[in-house]
């Protein structure tokens, strides 16, 4: 099993975490509680949040060996393994086997290419048929802040929607724009977007998309509400 890993898309992530921590510092209360994180990766983009923060605490899970064997080596390179840790396991596990959410806060980069199913050149980024559902599956986790990836592609009006059912909102987001991947350009895949768009479930250009990650908060000590703002942003892409 190899490691995925982008560049763009990674720098994006982590300095939209920072900012979006930053910004809400005293009503998500991460300094106090800490922070976990869906799907470390290689951890390279969360150890450089690490240490621009330095009163954030990160507790990681992946359910990849060789992601978690990579996590480890990068946070120890960035000497922040005292603040960020990563284990190997099923995230959704680990917050039952604690009785719940440990803590308020979930940030997450989930796989998120749609595809018929599973069966494409990198599997571990299949995030079903419409792409969110492991986004679907964070928000009815039941954190109170969750900052997590959102594609053009993926059925964002669902996602958004989900959310605002589950009493979210989308009180910021940082949206950018990229190109398609080896893995958003594999047949199958490209043509199974290209009919996810024609039928409303997302947006995309011929060979762009759009990537926003956004804070959902149901912290009524949050204010603002920019679902829609953030559903015009994706749309950009086309």
């Amino acid at each position: 099993m190899t490691c995925f890993s982008s560049t763009d898309e990674s720098a994006h992530y982590g300095f939209s975490v920072c900012m979006l921590l930053e910004q809400y510092r005293s009503r998500l209360r991460w300094e106090e509680e800490g922070v976990v994180e869906l799907g470390s990766g290689d951890a390279t983009a969360i150890s450089d949040v690490v240490r621009a923060l330095p009163g954030l605490r990160v507790a990681g899970y992946d359910i990849s060996a060789t992601s978690v064997e990579a996590a480890r080596a990068n946070i120890a390179d960035r000497g922040v393994a005292d603040r960020y840790t990563v284990e190997p396991g099923d995230f959704f596990d680990q917050a039952d086997a604690a009785g719940g959410p440990p803590v308020s806060t979930v940030i997450s980069n989930p796989p998120y290419i749609p595809a018929p199913d599973g069966d494409i050149v990198m599997p571990e980024l299949w995030g079903g048929v419409r792409g969110n559902d492991l986004v679907l599956r964070l928000l009815k986790a039941g954190y109170d802040n969750v900052i997590t990836a959102v594609a053009s592609y993926s059925d964002p009006l669902e996602t958004v929607r989900t959310a605002e059912d589950l009493g979210y909102r989308v009180v910021n987001f940082l949206a950018m724009g990229l190109d398609y991947g080896t893995y958003s350009s594999e047949p199958k895949v490209r043509d199974h977007i290209r009919r996810l768009c024609a039928e409303g479930r997302g947006w995309a250009g011929d060979d762009q998309y759009m990537v926003a990650i956004a804070l959902f908060t149901r912290n009524p000590d949050v204010p603002g509400d920019r679902a829609e703002q953030l559903l015009r942003a994706l749309q950009i892409a086309v």
